[in-house]
């Protein structure tokens, strides 16, 4: 069974239900692409479902980056649920607000978001507020027409001025009613001119005085702000109740025990000064924490077995080693509580330093961890003979220690201030894409958007449609406009990677963005101008194929105005230990695996191989280690190579032949796998269509691989 096929029985089982819910339901999958939409979505947007489906986020939210959605993906992945608030635009070129409750699941093996969202358009949620504020407690709305200065407000909020006119709710008479005049009107003023919400809560001049809340939010027409509309609450009775809570507070944090007010969830809710005091963390640290945080021995599982035995029981007992921040720990006794707090189920933990109580079993932990330290101490010196490895990392997260590696971290921070066109050279797995991040990181865009494209990724009958956009009906499929990823770069940088794989016929537009700084979208009629920084890459001599006719020589010659080759792995083996060190770390961790450095042994026989694959290739190696190998030193092992490929002595080869001897040394550790994962296409950075392609240029067939 397919993978869209399961997913298509998935959303048949589910349609009646998501259809029934009076919310905007879509899922998408990791790429963005929208897998099911619902019949409110699909209304909504004015699509199809047939023709929602052939859409990705971009086209709905075209603020979404593909770096953002990576982003919003991972965090949603991570913490299973996010809400925001975001733009959407339908069919037909009109953008609405909503909010958006985004929840991580999957089915099987198949990931996907799936995403709840709620008109909060200022029209539909204000008039709804109009309508229905008798069922709002103490809410009350307005809205100030800022074209013609007409002001609309709710009975809640004449009421909770005492007001009987609409007019007397205009800023420049209310702000009269709050003791702090000016922070009211500048805050107003930012509104009107700048687009900037208010929430504040501010006091009345009364007595006694009120506290009313105050959130306004600008409505925005484009760029131009028409409406300003907004809420007043009187919390007057809440602060009472907050500086009741205070009291409660205090008490808690004059408590000589330490005291942890824990949700269902784990978060760490309240806590006492004698938890910062004996933890020795910050406040601001405790702040966010979960009990995972404080204690990483407590998992899940455990977490809510305890917390169903409280609640059942009302409070239990136990004796616990608490860790401290610096890693010491102490015994203690815990007395755990179970509270019902406003529906909500609160874990109150007491914790008690047994310290005294417990000295002799304390004093045995700390000399295992003494004589842990000490093992651990003399493993390092005997493996490293007391040589330490000074890694240098810049902020770009590029490694290196190799002097000649320098010179090309020299260019890049000279060429970076600049806005030349930068083109990076050198074999596939050299880092040539962090170059580019180095590059765009470290110039005047860095704080706006780097946009990556792979040449060699793409069918090249959509390159065009990448790069430029499109307009809707510009070819069959197109069922809305695209934007383009030069207009998603305006004002930034764009990465052309692999840019010896583009089409000779797309070469005279790319000439053009970069000599005019326009371009034309397919199927549009007008002209876009931008501001775009171009960084190319290529693994190929370029030169070659100018001579050769399959790249344009005026291109070539744009793209060079700044070249910087990025030096192979083999002519930096200085840099082998610290990378092989920061990929050890990387995967262990991922891997959940206790592995802290490597032997003198294994940094010999690495330093001894040529790295044909460069630094891809080492971290292959490195991953492939961790997950084989065992312990807390990587010792060599079957994963190690035992010999470089490369002799010193071995003869010139044409570039070509070096290309086939290396694509066939990689098949022949597939054993004859191009694509898929550990494929030969993914250790080489290839797309497999061009790397079957490559091979059939060069005469390479599987079959006859391992007979050579």
């Amino acid at each position: 069974m397919t993978y869209m096929t399961e997913v298509t029985e998935i959303v048949l089982a589910k349609e009646w239900l998501v259809d029934a819910l009076p919310y905007e339901i879509f899922w998408a999958d990791e790429t963005g692409g929208i897998i099911y939409g619902n019949k409110i979505l699909c209304e909504r947007l004015q699509y199809s479902q047939q023709e929602l489906t052939k859409l990705t986020i971009f086209d709905i939210n075209t603020t979404v980056t593909l770096q953002s959605w990576k982003t919003h993906w991972e965090n949603v992945k991570k913490n299973k649920i996010e809400n925001f608030k975001a733009i959407h635009r339908n069919k037909s070129g009109k953008f609405y607000e909503v909010e958006v409750f985004a929840q991580f699941f999957s089915n099987g093996r198949k990931e996907m978001i799936c995403g709840i969202m709620n008109d909060i358009s200022s029209s539909s949620f204000y008039k709804n507020l109009i309508d229905n504020v008798e069922t709002i407690a103490k809410v009350g709305g307005w809205k100030l027409n800022l074209q013609d200065g007409s002001i609309l407000v709710t009975k809640e909020a004449l009421c909770i001025f005492n007001k009987e006119n609409n007019e007397d709710f205009h800023p420049s008479k209310i702000v009269h009613f709050f003791k702090d005049e000016e922070l009211f009107r500048n805050s107003i003023v930012k509104t009107i001119k700048n687009a900037i919400p208010i929430d504040h809560v501010f006091e009345t001049k009364e007595t006694p005085s009120r506290y009313i809340r105050t959130i306004v939010k600008p409505v925005l027409k484009g760029d131009k702000i028409f409406k300003i509309v907004g809420v007043y609450q009187d919390i007057t009775e809440q602060n009472k109740k907050e500086i009741r809570l205070k009291f409660f507070k205090d008490i808690i944090d004059n408590a000589q025990d330490l005291i942890f007010i824990y949700n269902r969830d784990g978060k760490l809710l309240e806590f006492s000064n004698s938890v910062s005091d004996t933890l020795e963390y910050s406040k601001k640290e405790l702040q966010g924490f979960t009990i995972f945080d404080l204690d990483p021995g407590v998992t899940k599982d455990w977490w809510e077995t305890h917390f169903a035995q409280i609640k059942l029981k009302g409070s239990i007992q136990l004796e616990w080693l608490v860790k401290k921040k610096g890693g010491t720990k102490f015994p203690a006794d815990i007395v755990a509580n179970y509270i019902d707090y406003e529906g909500q189920d609160i874990n109150c933990a007491v914790v008690r330093d047994i310290t005294n109580r417990k000295e002799r079993d304390l004093k045995l932990f700390q000399a295992m961890d003494e004589i842990k330290a000490l093992k651990d101490r003399l493993e390092i010196e005997n493996e490293y003979l007391q040589e330490e490895i000074n890694v240098n990392f810049n902020k770009d997260n590029i490694i290196s220690i190799s002097e000649s590696y320098a010179k090309v971290l020299k260019q890049v921070e000279q060429v970076a201030p600049t806005s030349t066109t930068v083109l990076i050279t050198g074999e596939s797995g050299t880092g040539k894409e962090l170059l580019a991040h180095a590059i765009h990181n470290n110039s005047s865009r860095k704080d706006r958007a780097l946009i990556k494209i792979n040449s060699a990724t793409l069918p090249k009958e959509l390159i065009e449609s990448e790069l430029f956009g499109h307009k809707k009906g510009a070819f069959t499929g197109a069922v809305a406009d695209k934007v383009g990823k030069f207009s998603m770069a305006d004002g930034g940088t764009i990465f052309l990677d692999e840019i010896g794989e583009m089409p000779i016929e797309l070469q005279s537009k790319l000439l053009r963005v970069i000599q005019e700084g326009e371009f034309d979208e397919l199927g549009g009629t007008k002209t876009i101008k931008v501001d775009v920084r171009i960084v190319a890459a290529t693994n190929r001599k370029l030169e070659d194929m100018v001579a050769e006719g399959t790249f344009r020589e005026d291109l070539f010659y744009r793209l060079n105005v700044f070249p910087i080759h990025s030096i192979p792995l083999r002519e930096r083996k200085e840099d082998i230990p610290p990378l092989a060190q920061y990929f050890l770390e990387k995967y262990a961790t991922r891997a959940g695996k206790p592995f802290k450095r490597l032997s003198k042994q294994t940094i010999e026989q690495l330093m001894d191989y040529d790295f044909p694959g460069n630094n891809r290739e080492l971290e292959n190696l490195i991953e492939r280690a961790v997950i084989i190998e065992n312990g807390t030193t990587l010792f060599p092992g079957s994963w190690i190579p035992t010999k470089s490929k490369n002799s010193k002595s071995a003869k010139l080869l044409t570039f070509e032949e070096v290309q086939k001897e290396h694509i066939v040394d990689v098949l022949k550790r597939t054993k004859g796998k191009v694509s898929g994962i550990n494929g030969a296409a993914g250790i080489l950075d290839m797309n497999a269509k061009t790397l079957f392609a490559k091979m059939k240029k060069l005469g390479i067939e599987k079959e006859t691989v391992f007979k050579s």
